[in-house]
């Protein structure tokens, strides 16, 4: 079997444990811990051996909870998304001093690494082609999703739907695809992350399909 492992890096983040910061409940491991409990490795990334440390800046209120997230410095791909998503899991799980500004902004640098999964062999210019390529989809992707928006509106020719269809096919959007993007999905359920959860649900949706349809209807209210 081939596992991937994750290891979440806090490079830095002892400096948030100073006076007038706010701390995660249960110090640094624990932070540490419940991002890598948290994280589900996204598909691209994962598939074309694409690794590195995502930097999220985010602020703190007085009850704890997380606003203002932002990836500070990323990769351009999916991995901004998940770490963004992970460190708004973390809402409601921070202890704050009375004193706390909060204006001011912390960091936290998650790092995403695969091991064991066939990405020794992977050259820095093959990745480099793979980060490329996503963001090259992403047009792409709008366009398949923008024509399934507007067929549901009533909007939408029938004679460019073949093109639309040769277009998934060239994305890879076909059942395994979509399979495992609500597998995904349901694990974000299972973590409380409604909002992360729907965004794929609503994707799946949008490059029609309706398997994801039902949990759209139980969640996405």
């Amino acid at each position: 079997m081939i596992v991937s492992f994750i290891k979440i890096l806090l490079i830095g983040y002892l400096s948030f444990f100073q006076a007038d910061q706010p701390t995660f409940k249960g110090g640094a491991d624990a932070l540490n811990n419940f991002i890598t409990s948290k994280t589900i490795y996204p598909g691209f990334s994962k598939n074309n051996c694409i690794q590195g440390t995502i930097y999220v800046s985010f602020q703190v209120n007085k009850n704890g909870e997380v606003f203002g997230a932002k990836v500070n410095k990323g990769l351009g791909v999916d991995l901004d998304l998940e770490a963004l998503r992970l460190i708004r899991l973390t809402n409601n799980k921070w202890e704050v001093p009375a004193n706390h500004n909060e204006n001011s902004r912390l960091i936290i640098p998650v790092n995403f690494s695969l091991k064991n999964y066939g990405c020794d062999s992977r050259s820095g210019d093959e990745i480099n082609k793979s980060i490329a390529l996503y963001q090259a989809r992403a047009a792409l992707e709008k366009a398949v999703t923008n024509y399934y928006r507007n067929k549901e509106q009533g909007n939408a020719s029938d004679k460019n739907e073949a093109e639309i269809l040769q277009l998934k096919a060239e994305l890879g959007f076909d059942d395994s695809f979509i399979a495992n993007k609500l597998k995904d999905a349901k694990k974000m359920i299972k973590q409380g992350d409604k909002a992360g959860a729907c965004e794929s649900l609503y994707f799946i949706k949008y490059i029609g399909s309706d398997v994801a349809n039902t949990l759209i209807a139980e969640n996405c209210k």
